[in-house]
């Protein structure tokens, strides 16, 4: 599946999770400008494509507690060395949880794409710098 992306600079930074359940944010801070611009990363909760961000920008879900896995993938005709980064984490309800992607590296080593659990000060640092990405699936 493949998304198409815009910003919001104006959009939601800080919501409350519904209740029952926990925030689960995802931060884009690409390090690297490929031929064809910023690539767009998309996310995957539980085998399910649930959004994306292009550039430095940020989404959030709501999710239900318990275990979820989490897929970061990027789109791009690039050729990379890891195109997929995965994670995982169990969630309690009522918790806001934190994750930043990043692709990395250049064309005469390759590139590669990070997934990784980030703290709330640097979270929350990023997410007020960033606009807030709304993502929909490609027809």
């Amino acid at each position: 599946m493949e998304f198409n992306v815009k910003s919001d600079p104006h959009g939601q930074h800080l919501p409350i999770a519904d209740p029952g359940k926990a925030l689960l944010y995802f931060i884009d801070t690409p390090q690297v400008e490929l031929f064809s611009g910023t690539p767009i990363v998309k996310i995957a909760l539980d085998g399910a494509w649930v959004g994306a961000n292009h550039g430095d920008s940020y989404f959030f879900l709501s999710v239900e507690p318990g275990e979820h896995h989490l897929c970061a993938s990027w789109q791009s005709s690039v050729p990379s060395e890891q195109q997929v980064a995965l994670n995982s984490l169990i969630v309690e309800a009522g918790k806001t949880y934190y994750f930043r992607t990043r692709v990395t590296g250049d064309y005469r080593v390759g590139y590669s794409l990070d997934l990784a659990k980030t703290n709330s000060d640097e979270a929350l640092l990023l997410i007020a710098r960033s606009p807030y990405s709304i993502s929909r699936a490609k027809k």
